[in-house]
């Protein structure tokens, strides 16, 4: 009677793997708590929806504000099979922010992240887009996996801008094109 356990459960999913949880390191260094899930779809592809969010501040922390709710769904298709070697793939992501007073020295493509500086203001809304990625699976064990992944694409933000000193009146609305850097992984993933 057990040797058929296989046969009636389907025998595929009881050797093979199909799924992982993983966590993103440049997310972490971020103060951003981050969990994935990635499902085989297919011998060579599977579908990762990652979340993340930065909701807490330090005592210290009044005027500095990085925190964001986000998800970022991927298609992948890897050239040898699932969960091994090189792959490429396409993101869609969607969220919400409150950013100010924040460090981030860096003009990308029209972007001017130095903006988010001034101390005098902050930024709420949401952000959608989409890009493409390409990555590679290093096989630690049988199990654990180290990704590392870059992506670009497109997002669009749309958000408020609201006064620090005005007890955070609303000053205006604005909307923004980025074109550039979209995902960067360096990724832990355990398989099951």
């Amino acid at each position: 009677m057990l040797n058929m356990a296989p046969a009636l459960i389907g025998s595929s999913s009881v050797s093979a793997q199909n799924y992982a949880i993983k966590t993103n390191l440049v997310w972490d260094a971020t103060r951003t708590v981050n969990i994935g899930a990635e499902f085989k779809l297919a011998s060579n592809w599977t579908i990762e929806v990652p979340f993340n969010i930065n909701a807490w501040s330090k005592s210290d922390d009044l005027d500095p504000k990085w925190r964001q709710l986000t998800v970022q769904p991927e298609v992948r298709y890897f050239f040898k099979e699932a969960f091994k070697g090189h792959f490429v793939g396409f993101h869609a992501h969607g969220g919400t922010f409150n950013l100010g007073g924040i460090k981030i020295p860096i003009n990308l493509l029209g972007s001017d992240f130095n903006k988010l500086e001034n101390l005098e203001n902050r930024y709420e809304g949401w952000l959608a887009g989409a890009g493409v990625n390409y990555g590679y699976v290093i096989s630690l064990s049988n199990h654990w996996k180290l990704e590392l992944e870059l992506g670009v694409g497109y997002v669009y933000l749309d958000y408020d801008i609201f006064k620090y000193a005005l007890a955070g009146k609303q000053i205006g609305s604005n909307t923004h094109h980025y074109f550039g850097p979209t995902d960067l992984g360096v990724t832990i993933s355990y398989l099951f």
